[in-house]
């Protein structure tokens, strides 16, 4: 149970925000090494912040700053950003963080207790550099009694600055699962942009509407 509340935190975190398109730059192993490292650890110490309010503003911040926004955005559009205008892209573009912010707060943070987390390794795939982490989580009142997660991070750089676009959780790729919920939201909408940014709106106000009191304050 305590493994697939983790894994809700993890899925709705990494997959929140977006921005226009960039050129990305090579990424060593060795860079992806240390971002993986340093950032996946207090990623989770953040996870575990009793002070809800300090929480959600740390990790607004890591999430804008190390989530490559830009690459996000028209991926997770498909075949539909082509069809946007710019007054349509930017609309949804704007929803869509406010979608993210809402949503990743009402995530089971309070389950994200006793993690253990290590890097397996890095490699270069095609355009991107890949590394591997594990988490160890636990499931009960016994401390010692944990169960084992991999993740794989997908990153490179951008101006300058080391971005993550994706991770694999058991082979399953968070972006390509968002890019598969929103081009069905859209094919609901029958194509028509402007009936799904107005669906769309609706979903987001009511996530807002929602949100607890201390996380609506960020």
């Amino acid at each position: 149970m305590k493994r697939n509340l983790f894994l809700q935190v993890i899925i709705g975190c990494l997959a929140i925000f977006l921005a226009k398109v960039c050129r990305a730059e090579f990424l060593s192993t060795q860079e992806a090494l240390f971002f993986a490292e340093s950032k996946g650890k207090e990623l989770i110490t953040m996870f575990q912040e009793p002070d809800v309010e300090k929480r959600f503003e740390e990790l607004d911040k890591l999430f804008l700053t190390y989530i490559d926004v830009d690459y996000i955005s028209s991926f997770v559009a498909g075949r539909y950003w082509r069809k946007m205008t710019p007054e349509q892209k930017q609309k949804y573009k704007d929803l869509f963080v406010r979608y993210g912010l809402a949503f990743y707060k009402m995530l089971p943070f309070d389950a994200v207790q006793n993690v253990e987390y290590e890097i397996k390794g890095a490699e270069i795939d095609g355009n991107f550099t890949t590394v591997a982490a594990n988490v160890k989580i636990g499931t009960g009142k016994n401390v010692d009694e944990k169960q084992d997660i991999t993740l794989i991070f997908r990153l490179h750089k951008v101006n300058g600055a080391v971005k993550a676009v994706d991770v694999k959780v058991a082979e399953s790729s968070l972006l390509l699962s968002y890019r598969s919920k929103f081009s069905e939201m859209i094919a609901q909408s029958d194509g028509e942009i402007d009936w799904f940014l107005e669906d769309f709106e609706d979903l987001v106000k009511s996530l807002e509407r929602n949100l607890p009191q201390k996380a609506a304050l960020n």
